[in-house]
């Protein structure tokens, strides 16, 4: 069966799409252009069966109805069917130990359907092991389930004329070269569905074509995730787009590998509209140091929507009757408004604007005058406002006109103050709450009012605190939990935290890690540790003191409590410490 020969997406302009991007839905396609590069022609095979090719399939066993059942069924019952399933693969079937495992484990509505053929009041185990003796099933319902296809689509791709599934090698083939790679089992429903072709491949070129990615120079995780996200990357030639943006990130500073971070296999990428996104920001004056800086702190703003909602906001704002050279400028004075929160508030406010009736030209005059403001800000709904006055929409437009700040005193959801926002640079503020937004604090929430006042710093310097305590060997998820229990260790300087963590290990040799559970460690001062610490290691070799103590017991406690345990408790004690402070001291 011969796969049809993906045609070369034709380019196209922001300018002259801008007003159908703007009404139209956005449908997110994984991009099928390829470019004719380093892949040979493929040989693709047919379904062949060993057995009579008229063979009587039998009825689809996900035909029969099923309850609520599946969340039902008992643990023990569904144990039992499991292993009688697991049973017939491997020991009835001759599948590999795996594969059977992962079947009987992974197709929960397939298990249901069988019980319903047999007497529950029977034993499971051995109702379903009789079943199985004079009635086959057709394999690639539990198999196809086991991928992760949904009900609904697992039905129409059951082959035609096959229960086996040893009868398709083919498909097992290839099926085991994914697994082999290492792709979740789980995960290749979503390959099975969009590129089916891809089970088709001849002996050799589904594996060479997932190391033609990897020489690239992708890691293997990250063209997993990848072949996920994109399953069309593995049909035809390699996909020239991907490269081409592959090469643009790599100018940018950003390592082939950064990609693999952000890719959701809950979404699929169009790499044609990524690589245009690039070459509008560069287009409207968008330095590559400027660009890097947008990609680090909102990742998001390129992957989610592959970078669609950058034409959508610049055709809303030409409707508006700004020029695009006041766009240009506009971005190039307020970079951030292209994140993707930032985004969402200014299409929140110009809803609200124009859905009270106030006139473009008013509109265009606010969004050029107050941008930074109305991206920080989230609005409440124009009928809540309206409540105000008593659904008046004339008035409440000529507030607005008197003083367009009246539009965030009147609608802002902020528990912020107005004067508090605006007597700081807005610029820094938004990329403070854009930070607080990343590590989880609610927009605004009281949270976020008091995250606010407790970190100190700019968004850029936080956010290089936060990578600093990531990059020495925490995770991500861990620092974020760390730093809502302490705020103040975020205050101090990429040097202090660094100070403090290499203390933590030449003095202790403990793990990093072991802060996690008392992150208060990096706020106190660099002196009591080194103190504490110094003293606690002298103790040990004097062999005076217990191995491993926890880091809260060496520094929560009180100046006399300390001297009470770790310095009394030893007769050259009270000479080393006041040693240890003389030194310190000096120093």
């Amino acid at each position: 069966m011969l796969i049809r020969k993906i045609r070369k997406s034709v380019s196209w302009k922001m300018i002259s799409q801008l007003n159908h991007l703007f009404i139209s839905p956005i449908y997110e396609k994984g991009s099928n252009s390829h470019s004719p590069q380093n892949f040979s022609s493929l040989n693709i095979r047919c379904f062949r069966s060993s057995h009579n090719p008229k063979v009587s399939v039998p009825e689809s066993t996900t035909q029969t109805p099923i309850s609520v059942a599946v969340n039902k069924m008992s643990r023990v019952t569904r144990t039992d069917a499991q292993a009688a399933l697991f049973d017939y693969l491997h020991c009835t079937r001759g599948f590999n130990y795996v594969d059977a495992e992962h079947i009987s484990k992974n197709s929960p509505h397939f298990l249901q359907s069988l019980l319903s053929k047999v007497d529950n009041d029977q034993d499971i185990t051995r109702a379903l092991t009789r079943f199985f003796r004079y009635h086959p099933i057709n394999e690639f319902e539990p198999f196809l389930e086991s991928l992760g296809l949904s009900q609904s689509k697992l039905t129409s791709m059951l082959p035609r004329n096959l229960i086996f599934l040893s009868d398709d090698s083919v498909l097992l083939d290839n099926y085991h070269v994914l697994c082999d790679y290492g792709i979740p089992r789980v995960k290749m429903g979503k390959i099975y569905k969009e590129a089916t072709e891809i089970f088709r491949y001849d002996y050799g070129v589904l594996d060479m074509k997932l190391k033609a990615y990897e020489k690239l120079g992708l890691s293997r995780s990250t063209v997993i995730k990848l072949v996920t996200c994109s399953p069309t990357l593995l049909l035809g030639e390699m996909n020239s787009e991907l490269i081409k943006v592959l090469e643009k990130l790599k100018i940018l500073g950003f390592e082939n590998d950064w990609i693999g971070g952000y890719l959701s296999n809950r979404h699929s990428y169009n790499w044609g509209r990524m690589l245009h996104t690039l070459h509008f920001l560069n287009e409207v004056g968008y330095s590559d140091e400027k660009m890097a800086a947008l990609f680090k702190m909102n990742p998001a703003f390129l992957f989610e929507g592959s970078g669609k909602r950058i034409y959508v906001l610049v055709g809303q704002l030409l409707k508006l009757g700004l020029k695009m050279s006041d766009i240009y400028s506009l971005f190039c004075q307020n970079p951030n408004i292209l994140s993707l929160k930032c985004a969402k508030n200014l299409w929140q406010a110009l809803y609200f604007l124009l859905e009270i009736g106030l006139e473009t030209e008013i509109i265009a005059n606010i969004v050029s005058t107050h941008i930074q403001l109305l991206g920080s800000h989230s609005l409440k709904g124009p009928k809540t406002v309206l409540r105000g006055f008593k659904g008046d929409k004339c008035r409440l437009c000529e507030t607005i006109k008197e003083d367009p700040l009246n539009l965030f005193r009147l609608a802002s959801k902020s528990k912020v103050s107005l004067e508090q926002m605006t007597s700081q640079n807005p610029g820094k503020l938004f990329e403070k709450t854009t930070f607080l937004l990343r590590v989880g604090y609610l927009e605004n929430s009281d949270e976020m009012a008091k995250a606010l006042k407790q970190f100190r710093g700019r968004g850029d310097q936080l956010q290089e605190r936060f990578d600093c305590l990531v990059n020495a060997g925490l995770d991500c998820n861990v620092v974020i939990n760390m730093i809502k229990q302490a705020p103040t260790a975020l205050n101090q300087s990429k040097n202090v935290l660094e100070k403090k963590m290499d203390l933590l290990k030449t003095y202790l040799g403990y793990p990093v890690e072991s802060i996690a559970s008392f992150p208060s460690y990096l706020c106190y001062d660099v002196d009591r540790v080194h103190l504490r610490f110094s003293m606690y290691a002298w103790l040990k070799q004097k062999g005076a003191a217990k191995p491993r103590l926890s880091v809260s017991t060496l520094l929560a406690c009180s100046d006399a409590r300390f001297v009470k345990y770790f310095v009394d408790i030893h007769p050259e004690g009270p000479a080393m410490w006041e040693n240890l402070k003389s030194s310190l001291q000096s120093s």
